[in-house]
């Protein structure tokens, strides 16, 4: 290839991140441009993830052109992939892991609060389910509102005061250089991320042999390793943007870590939580048998109640 073509969406953050990739791309002699889209998730703004009934909000669109062959790869936010790629597509490097935590922001002029010390009443913006269930578990008091658009938009609404705090990925904010909007960082296992979160995903055609071979050499190895817990977790439990499932494998090397999961209720009245380690045994096994255990001990149930609301 003379020049590498990398789909990306349009936003700050997803243009920061394909530059990330640009970047150790031109330190290995590969020169790339980008081609930016629009994706379903960036257009309708109007509704909540959960409720516009499509797998790929923020992928389809790249993930179709990569398979027609009109670009080299795509680059996206790994939490954003559904667990399974499309036929023909696979992820073939994650590159190194930012903070994978939630941040708690609040309005540029507001008082200086944690989640545990906002005034009762206070709303607590986010599009997440897993976030709602996870502030309702901890601080019903609280009320969760309906927080769409790109960071920028979000950070906008913020310090408009149409809500009075927001949880965003801690990833985003200092990819963006604005990790001094956060207050607090959210810290597992007690309160947990979505699986693959702050991770950047590269996927490219299976049968591309020379972008398997140039993009492949950019995967960090630690990560790919604990999003593959994280990520057979979430397979396993079915878990997709109508689910309130969280999960981190957290650890400071290759043998001491430990996958940490949790699923819930809409309401956040039932949390199952639990751990599984990975040591230096199998990722993908360990993600598994945590889901089976939490399934065993009441997720089925609640898997069952949110397809029933759903």
């Amino acid at each position: 290839m003379t020049t590498v073509r990398i789909g990306t969406r349009s936003s700050a953050l997803a243009l920061a991140q394909a530059e990330q990739v640009k970047a150790l791309l031109a330190a290995r002699g590969v020169t790339s441009e980008l081609t930016t889209y629009t994706t379903v998730g960036d257009r309708v703004l109007d509704k909540p993830l959960s409720k516009i009934g499509e797998k790929g909000l923020f992928t389809k669109e790249l993930e179709d052109d990569l398979l027609a062959g009109r670009t080299d790869c795509a680059v996206h936010s790994l939490k954003d992939l559904p667990t399974a790629s499309p036929a023909g597509l696979t992820i073939i490097a994650l590159l190194a892991r930012e903070d994978p935590r939630d941040a708690l922001v609040l309005p540029a002029d507001s008082a200086r609060y944690t989640l545990m010390t906002l005034p009762e009443g206070a709303r607590v913006g986010s599009s997440s389910l897993r976030r709602k269930a996870q502030l309702s578990a901890l601080r019903p008091d609280l009320v969760a509102v309906e927080l769409r658009g790109n960071v920028g938009t979000r950070l906008k609404k913020i310090d408009e005061h149409q809500v009075d705090a927001a949880f965003l990925a801690a990833a985003g904010l200092r990819r963006l250089g604005l990790g001094t909007r956060i207050v607090e960082y959210l810290d597992a296992p007690r309160w947990l991320p979505a699986a693959g979160q702050g991770a950047i995903a590269i996927q490219v055609r299976a049968d591309d042999a020379a972008s398997v071979a140039i993009f492949g050499a950019l995967d960090d190895a630690p990560t790919s390793r604990a999003v593959a817990a994280e990520r057979a977790f979430l397979a396993a439990l079915e878990g997709g943007c109508q689910v309130p499932i969280g999960a981190l494998a957290i650890g400071s090397g290759h043998d001491d870590l430990v996958l940490h999961g949790m699923i819930a209720n809409l309401a956040g009245t039932r949390v199952l939580r639990g751990s599984e380690p990975i040591g230096a045994g199998n990722a993908v096994a360990a993600g598994r048998a945590l889901a089976a255990r939490l399934h065993e001990e009441g997720g089925a149930e609640i898997l069952a109640e949110l397809r029933t609301n759903a």
